[in-house]
């Protein structure tokens, strides 16, 4: 074979492999974008960390309902983790959502009420000893959401139930689909949107879902569920959650039936504690008290062991960098995010360490509401947790190692602790800018939390004003 030929040859294989080499990278570039994982986010409301049959810390029995059967959210804490420490941002749900969206405290997001603060438990702010904060209603529209980071990564997004976060359309903070701004009373505006609106927006979802998996699109889909304010009985709530848990069995079934199941990240969690009886935590919706604000956080999906649960605390504002990191977002975080990446603790059978810019945790309510010590401010670091009542400058200390129903107050116990968080708190709100609360030096009469209309005087478990007025549009 002469010279030329050989010269010839070389060249042409070259340019094979150089072709080959190329063709490769293509391929390699889409399989990256086709296993970027899908991320499914149930979000309940009001159900507590005992609102189901799923027991959600292995040391503690009595974490788990009793009467209450919810196979399909067994059956998703079966397949995934269950974060015993798992909290909501707010004991209300409107600053629970916006944390949930952006990453950040409704305390940073001036978010902490599901209106100004100035309703149905302090009418006009005049007869109470305290003044609470006037709150924002309307997620600001240059804060990043979860939905527009992860459009950015090619992603389609949706959103489908309770948006209750203002009345800007979730279209402006990122979501190509959603049923528009709703509130509590759904897109039909009525008392009782479930089950109706329950099955509707699951059945979106899946349509959703249905359409990312053809077009092989990642995509980031949330339903948010809506309370059903006119099911009062005990009867009626078992239903009602019957109904919610039934949809998310029909999730998990399309979610194999898609072929989805081993690239898809699913979160359960809720915006805050049932209200009434959370035992056996103390409070409930409308309090810092356990009962108001620790609740069911669940987590399936890839690398995520089986049947596990995880000591670790975790909170709603943590949702937002877990996700950024499975997608492997590259860009920076917007600037304020609070959460940390749970994935080291994911990843690693649910020990590990959370890395956020502050250790501690705090939830923030200077309003009234449900419970009658009125506003109060909480923060969590390690195993302790500790409250200030603005009525009274009250600072209650609990060892949650051992206390979780918050029965033994250790302030008196141990002083230098109580200053140590006490200090930290004052600090992380001042840092953050929060609003809070003044006394009320001027008020014709001075009522305390207990005297208010609509107030039970139980140790903040009973029930309020505001849960289902005309028109479905009750405070959430």
């Amino acid at each position: 074979m002469s010279k030329k030929v050989w010269v010839a040859l070389g060249a042409l294989i070259a340019t094979l492999s150089v072709a080959g080499l190329a063709g490769m990278t293509l391929v390699a570039n889409a399989a990256d974008t086709a296993t970027s994982p899908n991320f499914i986010v149930i979000y309940a409301e009001a159900e507590g960390w005992v609102s189901s049959s799923v027991q959600m810390d292995d040391r503690n029995p009595a974490s788990k309902g009793s009467g209450l059967k919810t196979p399909n959210l067994e059956r998703l804490a079966s397949a995934g983790m269950r974060f015993s420490d798992g909290y909501a941002a707010s004991p209300r749900c409107t600053p629970s959502r916006a944390a949930i969206f952006t990453g950040r405290s409704p305390a940073a997001l001036h978010m902490t009420f599901v209106g100004t603060g100035d309703g149905d438990a302090s009418p006009g702010n005049v007869n109470t000893k305290v003044i609470p904060v006037n709150a924002s209603t309307e997620m600001p529209l240059e804060e990043t959401t979860i939905a527009e980071l992860l459009k950015r990564q090619g992603y389609g997004t949706a959103h489908f139930g309770k948006w209750h976060v203002g009345k800007t359309n979730p279209s402006q903070h990122g979501f190509d689909e959603s049923d528009g701004a709703t509130s509590n009373g759904g897109p039909d505006n009525v008392a009782s949107p479930n089950p109706k609106q329950a099955l509707l927006m699951t059945s979106k979802g899946i349509s959703f879902m249905e359409r990312m998996a053809k077009a092989k699109k990642p995509f980031y889909l949330q339903m948010s569920h809506y309370p059903n304010q006119a099911l009062k009985s005990a009867s009626a709530s078992a239903e009602e959650k019957g109904v919610v848990d039934s949809t998310i069995g029909q999730i998990l079934d399309a979610v194999d039936r898609l072929g989805l199941k081993g690239n898809t990240y699913i979160v359960y969690t809720s915006d805050h504690g049932a209200q009434g009886k959370n035992t056996p935590l103390t409070g409930g919706k409308g309090g810092v008290w356990e009962g108001g604000i620790r609740v069911p956080y669940i987590i399936s999906g890839p690398g995520i062991k089986s049947g596990s649960f995880s000591h670790v605390r975790a909170s709603g504002v943590d949702l937002f960098p877990t996700f950024a990191a499975l997608a492997g977002v590259k860009e920076a975080l917007p600037k304020g995010v609070e959460g940390g990446s749970l994935v080291p603790v994911l990843m690693n059978g649910g020990v590990g360490t959370v890395q956020r810019p502050r250790e501690e945790f705090v939830v923030h309510f200077p309003h009234y509401d449900k419970d009658p010590q009125g506003p109060a401010s909480s923060i969590l670091l390690g195993n302790y947790k500790l409250t200030r009542l603005y009525e009274t400058g009250e600072l209650k200390l609990f060892d949650l190692s051992n206390d979780v129903v918050e029965h033994n107050d250790l302030a008196k116990q141990m002083p230098e602790k109580v200053t140590e968080l006490d200090s930290r708190m004052t600090a992380y709100l001042k840092e953050i800018n929060a609003q809070m609360p003044t006394m009320n030096t001027n008020a014709t009469t001075t009522k305390s939390a207990s005297d208010l209309p609509g107030e039970k005087k139980n140790g903040g478990m009973g029930g309020g004003k505001g849960e289902a007025k005309a028109g479905g549009m009750g405070k959430g």
